[in-house]
């Protein structure tokens, strides 16, 4: 059965954008598209340039935006690389239908120099963590990918590599510094002492070697006692972290004058991130705060999708 993503904080993350009819959007993180949809709904002439590293991504989601086909544009890429968009190109009709063909009609140089209004959604999707096959579920067995990109090169990091060639000390580290689990070295040194003996190839091969390390009363927490060292794994193979500054800083830089930036995140140390990039336009006068604090879900909505409790949105203003 295939995961049904739910769009976290959708119509606060759209009502903060102030949007116009005939906005401009760049959607940096398309993902399941539930963004992009609602504010084609919602706004007759507005459109989007859509981004995804995933190229799977558009090909299930299209369907969803039968209609819409001229407002938006999707491009995959991640949106570390914004500057290179202007050498890129964007379709001006829709999709072919002939068997076979699945791209699009390109109009060359289209990239306009400014956006009305960014999304950053930092979200996996519920189809990417559960229906990928590419290993970022603690809950299925699958290969131990956990890249972003739908069909990775040799030469593309995995959490494979990671687990089974990197120092334990190093281990250790992107375990507590990017998950933040406190028996980061425990895991480590039992991957290291698992992989001597068979080399670590699937999600379940990780997950007993995690269960094997960590206390009992551990396993029995609320949090299931993998997915800090799954989110670290996930983050030190796309670079996450990394790329969201380079995103941030770029996205900035096209978006207008007036123009408003909406951040999603779902954990500290992307929110970290984002609050600080924030703060430090703000006091160098580009920028305003329109949410001093982060809005957060409603109890409602956290009772219809449990994965939206842990989620922060951050709104900024550009002024100069």
């Amino acid at each position: 059965m295939q995961a049904i993503h739910k769009t976290v904080l959708l119509n606060e993350t759209i009502e903060s954008l102030n949007l116009q009819n005939k906005s401009l959007v760049l959607d940096c993180t398309f993902g399941g598209g539930g963004h992009s949809k609602e504010i084609l709904e919602r706004y007759p002439n507005a459109k989007i340039i859509a981004l995804d590293q995933d190229k799977s991504v558009w090909e299930k989601a299209k369907d969803k935006f039968k209609g819409f086909e001229k407002r938006i544009f999707f491009v995959n890429a991640n949106f570390r690389d914004l500057e290179n968009l202007e050498s890129k190109n964007f379709f001006e009709t829709a999709p072919s239908e002939t068997k076979g063909q699945g791209t699009h009609t390109f109009l060359k140089n289209s990239l306009p120099l400014s956006f009305s209004a960014i999304i950053f959604d930092l979200g996996l999707s519920s189809d990417q963590l559960e229906n990928s096959g590419r290993g970022f579920s603690f809950m299925r067995e699958e290969p131990l990918l956990m890249t972003m990109k739908e069909n990775p090169q040799e030469e593309d990091l995995t959490a494979m590599d990671i687990v089974n060639t990197w120092e334990e000390k190093s281990l250790a580290d992107i375990i507590y510094g990017y998950g933040e689990e406190r028996f980061s070295r425990k895991i480590a040194k039992g991957i290291v002492e698992a992989r001597k003996k068979k080399k670590i190839e699937t999600t379940w091969d990780l997950v007993k070697i995690i269960e094997e390390n960590v206390p009992a009363s551990y396993k029995r927490g609320r949090l299931h006692f993998a997915t800090k060292t799954f989110q670290a794994l996930r983050i030190a193979v796309n670079d996450e972290l990394g790329a969201l500054q380079m995103g941030l800083e770029k996205g900035f830089e096209v978006l207008k004058e007036g123009g408003r930036m909406s951040v999603i995140s779902f954990h500290s140390l992307e929110d970290r991130i984002v609050k600080r990039f924030f703060k430090e336009k703000e006091k160098i006068g580009e920028a305003k705060l329109i949410s001093k604090k982060p809005i957060t879900a409603k109890e409602e909505e956290i009772k219809n999708n449990p994965r939206s409790r842990s989620a922060k949105l951050r709104v900024l203003e550009k002024i100069l």
